[in-house]
This record gives structure tokens, sequence and C-alpha cells, in this order.
């Protein structure tokens, strides 16, 4: 399930972007005529990497800093926080989290703008915000989100690209189906060579890439009951270099941008001290262990990354013995306070 949840996303995506355009334009409208002091997310798991990709995309075209809410602030501190001049961007499969509901509802009520992108548009995350944007992935029965992981993806960019009316990025969205499809075919065997018999692993990305490194890291220990930990490029020898020893697997996504040389200059001192890296990086960088396939514009270069990944993490769960839709301990449905 989890594999033919993920071989859809290209189709799933396709459909998201052929509706709800006038309302993204018409969000875009808002929030270029709003003047916003603070910007905050509001998710978890898999849904707050999704965050962390669009929160990026705010800081790095639009010069906005974003930061991800500490629900608990909310929901448990019951904390006074000013609301004022603030957008709150909630990501959700389920819409269904009482910690990522009660939020927004605050935010809303204190007359933040509020926006949802979640896939139950009849959920109470998409009652409680003020824009609610269906993801479109259709109903995702595998416990491990694949597709509707994509399409909040997607539909962050398109939040995006809309706020920005960025016709480059428009453009590119309306690619991304093709692209999808395209890197469902990537050959990541080679991933499951090494990773089969692993206990442990680093998963490294750096900017634009290091969500991906974060949602990689989960659906290691979620599919394959892999000990997993995601770090940026800048971070590894801030201490977690000490782990590193002959063998060791380290993965690192180095998508297209400005933090791509940092990465492939990691992937060779890694090398160097032992570690088993699994160097994925596009089809120009010679020295790649996998190939990364990209969008139409960098940017959106994460997107299709973790397709390919998607595809390969299936597999590499059932090579080690596992079922990747019944992960241990674990429900598609997630409730936290």
């Amino acid at each position: 399930m989890m594999l033919k949840e993920a071989l859809s996303a290209a189709e799933c995506v396709a459909t998201q972007l052929s509706q709800d355009g006038d309302r993204y334009a018409e969000l875009g409208r808002k929030l270029r005529s709003t003047s916003f002091s603070t910007a905050l997310t509001i998710a978890r798991g898999s849904s707050d990497h999704a965050c962390a990709y669009a929160a990026y995309l705010i800081m790095a075209r639009l010069g906005r800093v974003v930061a991800s809410l500490p629900m608990s602030l909310v929901t448990l501190n019951k904390s006074p926080l000013i609301t004022r001049d603030t957008l709150a961007i909630s990501i959700s499969q389920s819409g269904q989290s009482p910690d990522v509901v009660e939020p927004i509802k605050y935010f809303r009520d204190g007359g933040a703008t509020t926006i949802a992108l979640v896939n139950d548009i009849d959920s109470p995350l998409a009652h409680a915000a003020e824009w609610a944007m269906p993801l479109r992935a259709g109903k995702e029965l595998s416990v491990a989100a694949t597709k509707s992981f994509i399409t909040s993806m997607v539909a962050g960019a398109r939040l995006v690209a809309a706020w920005q009316n960025d016709p480059e990025l428009l453009e590119g969205l309306e690619a991304l189906p093709d692209s999808l499809r395209a890197a469902t075919s990537e050959d990541w065997s080679k991933a499951i060579e090494v990773l089969a018999p692993a206990r442990n692993i680093m998963v490294v990305g750096r900017g634009i890439s290091f969500p991906v490194a974060l949602e990689a890291s989960l659906k290691f220990k979620e599919t394959s009951a892999l000990q997993a930990e995601a770090f940026s490029g800048a971070e590894i020898k801030h201490g977690p270099m000490a782990l590193i020893e002959e063998g060791y697997p380290l993965v690192i996504f180095a998508t297209r941008g400005a933090t791509q040389a940092s990465l492939l200059q990691l992937a060779t001192e890694m090398r160097g001290r032992g570690a088993r890296v699994l160097l994925a990086a596009p089809a120009d960088v010679a020295d790649r262990d996998l190939t990364l396939p990209v969008a139409a514009t960098p940017d959106l270069d994460p997107i299709v990354a973790i397709q390919a990944f998607y595809v390969m993490a299936a597999q590499l769960s059932a090579a080690r013995g596992m079922d990747p839709d019944a992960p241990r301990h674990l429900s598609k449905v997630t409730k936290t306070n």
C-alpha cells in the first residue's frame, strides 16, 4: 500500500494543480496586502517537515522570518501569545489532532491570518482556519504518509508562488507531475544493498534539502525500524561526527542550490573518515551514488527527491523483513494535546 500510494503522487499533484487556482490567487493577494510581524507554522511529524520546506521558501523568497510553534505553549501552558499581525500556517493530512487545531483556533480568534493546508477538507482543522486549502491527495490508507506529504509540499510551494506572484515558480509547479513520474523510475537499489543490514544511519541535508533529510529519517524509523537521525550538513562537525566510524552509513541529499557545494565537500570528507556515504545528487555530479531527479526549478527539487526516496524506502522495508503498511505501535491518525 505504501508503494502504491507513493507511486500515485504524480496524479494527486496533477489533481491538486488543476483545482483551486482562483482560491490560491485570492490568498496571494490577501498575503501581499497584509503586514505580518510574526509568521508561524503549526504541525507534527511529516506535516512539520512539509512546513519546514514551505517556511524555507517563504524566508528565501519573501524575506519573512518563519518559526515553528511549540504547540504546548497554547494547549498546555496557556501562554498569552500575541496574535496581532501574525500569519499562522498549519499542514495536516487528517486535520484531527487537537494540538494542531487548538492553536489555529487561538490565533484566528485573536485576529491572525490562519491557513490550513489539509487533506480532509471537512476536518476540525479545516473548519478552524480562515483559509482551508485542500491537498487533494485522496484517501491515504498506509500509516506512512507519502502522497499526502508530497501534496503538502506542493501546496506549500503554491502558497509561496501565489504570495510572491512569481511566474517561474508557477510554471515550474505545472511541470511537477511529469517530474514526479520520472522520479519513480530512478534506480536506488544501491541504497538497499547498504541499508538492509544497517543498524543506524545519519541522513544529511542543508537549506532547502534539510526537510527532505528530516522526512527520510522519519521514514527509516517508521517503516524499517532503522535508527536514523537527520542533521544539517552544517551541524555534522558540532558533535555528530564523533559517531562516524568505518562503514557508518550516511545518506546525503545534495539538491541543487546554494548549499549543494558544501554537501558535496562533506561527502568527500566523510568518505575520507571511513563513512559509507550514499550521496544522492543530480546526474551532473560524477561521484554520486544515487541519482536525484530534478524539477523545472531548483526550489522544487526537494519534492521530486522525496518521491525517489519513497520508492526505495518501501523496498527497503521489505528487504529488512518488515511490512511498511503496518509499522509497530503506530496508527494512521495521531491525536496529541
